[in-house]
């Protein structure tokens, strides 16, 4: 019976899912890329959802994913009351995916619409059904490299206000609720910081190993690969190499990083360890590629976290003296000031975590005003267990449910 239901509930879902363009959205040009079928990924599990298109100011597509009701719940009512609104944010190399991967009784996204929430997942640019354009094809070799330029300050200052703004508008309320796991964390910090005014939208935030601060950063291996980040950065434009994601196959890493034959490695044996720590690091990922939440990402967004690695900071894209001149006004790029981000801030930290230590963590919640830190109970807990451990549910998503929940009690 339990299976008669759920394949009722999967095709009433996916024929229920609306697709709604706006800003102009060429839907045609939308469609021809669409790469994940969340609507239908979603419906399996037994919820209904919505799939909306958002174009940057920059002209990037981006796919909002929608889940406003409860399980087994197929149909909106018009005058059911407002619900409060959560904005989810995935990491680098993650997508709305990442929020639904553990499945109906365990995800966080699922958890929040069943609490009563209408939930909301983004995608950055480049990344499954948000890797479109107006006018560029991240697939065209004359393009890519104009499409592919962008950080997570870019994710930050374009992709977040045009998703938040969105929402808002669609839910007709003044405020939400946001969630940043990694990439996601560092995004709504930097968003706060450099566009102040954004605090006023946001009624609070868990951040889930949101990545800041990295003046204790707790990996070696890519502490050293940070040593070379321009290099690194500068000789991957130079090959093409401009994304890393479950697109990358064997073939390219072997096209685009075999180093046998360079001539830069032969009188430089330092660079050439680094190098082929990349190699093994961006295999890895390749491994990983099998994963479902593993998405896409451009190589600049890692360079800018490994400049910050690198110099033991938190701050804006380092062009050079020169260009930091023409762009900044000074010779170094300025810090992202965190006094600035005023929201009712938890910030979630893992022992375990390879990419965030706990110094840093506390570190940025004594300098932003209304931030608390809550340490996973689980001392083996890492960076990526806040999406895809089993127990995260118990040692995280109840926590940020609950805590949701008591506001509106």
């Amino acid at each position: 019976m339990l299976g008669v239901i759920l394949l009722v509930s999967t095709v009433v879902c996916a024929q229920a899912v609306p697709l709604d363009v706006v800003h102009g959205v060429d839907e045609t040009q939308s469609v021809r890329r669409q790469q994940f079928n969340n609507g239908l990924r979603i419906a399996r599990d037994g919820y209904y959802s919505e799939s909306h298109l958002v174009t940057t100011s920059d002209g990037y597509i981006l796919e909002l994913v929608r889940i406003p009701n409860k399980r087994f719940q197929f149909w909106l009512n018009p005058f059911a009351r407002k619900k409060p609104v959560v904005f989810l944010m995935h990491g680098l190399q993650g997508s709305s995916v990442s929020y639904i991967t553990l499945g109906a009784r365990r995800s966080l996204a699922y958890n929040l619409a069943d609490a009563g929430f209408d939930v909301w997942m983004g995608n950055a640019r480049g990344v499954i059904n948000s890797r479109n354009h107006v006018s560029l094809n991240p697939d065209d070799p004359k393009d890519a490299k104009k499409f592919f330029d962008y950080s997570f300050e870019d994710i930050a200052t374009k992709d977040l206000p045009t998703m938040i703004d969105y929402v808002l508008q669609r839910t007709k309320q003044d405020k939400l609720h946001y969630v940043g796991h990694s990439q996601g964390g560092t995004a709504f910090l930097v968003l706060n910081s450099l566009l102040p005014k954004y605090n006023d939208k946001f009624i609070s935030a868990d951040i889930l190993a949101g990545v800041g601060y990295q003046d204790h950063f707790p990996t070696a291996i890519l502490k050293s690969i940070a040593k070379a980040t321009d290099f690194i950065y500068n000789f991957a434009v130079r090959r093409g190499l401009l994304e890393v994601g479950f697109r990358l196959k064997q073939q390219i890493v072997d096209e685009n990083l075999n180093f046998e034959d360079s001539d830069v490695l032969s009188s430089n044996n330092e660079v050439a360890l680094i190098l082929q720590s990349l190699r093994s690091f961006l295999e890895g990922l390749l491994m990983l590629g099998r994963l479902e939440v593993l998405g896409e990402a451009s190589v600049k967004q890692f360079a800018h976290y490994g400049q910050n690695i690198k110099d033991k900071s938190f701050r804006r894209w380092d062009y050079g003296p020169v260009q930091n001149l023409l762009k900044y006004g000074r010779f170094q790029p300025p810090q992202y000031d965190l006094r600035r981000v005023t929201v009712d801030l938890t910030m979630h930290y893992a022992m375990s975590d390879i990419l965030l230590s706990e110094k840093d963590v506390l570190n940025m919640a004594a300098v932003i005003p209304n931030a608390k830190v809550r340490k996973v109970a689980r001392e083996s807990f890492g960076h990526m267990d806040f999406i895809i451990s089993n127990d995260s549910k118990e040692l995280v998503t109840d926590f940020v449910v609950n805590g949701l929940k008591k506001r509106y009690e």
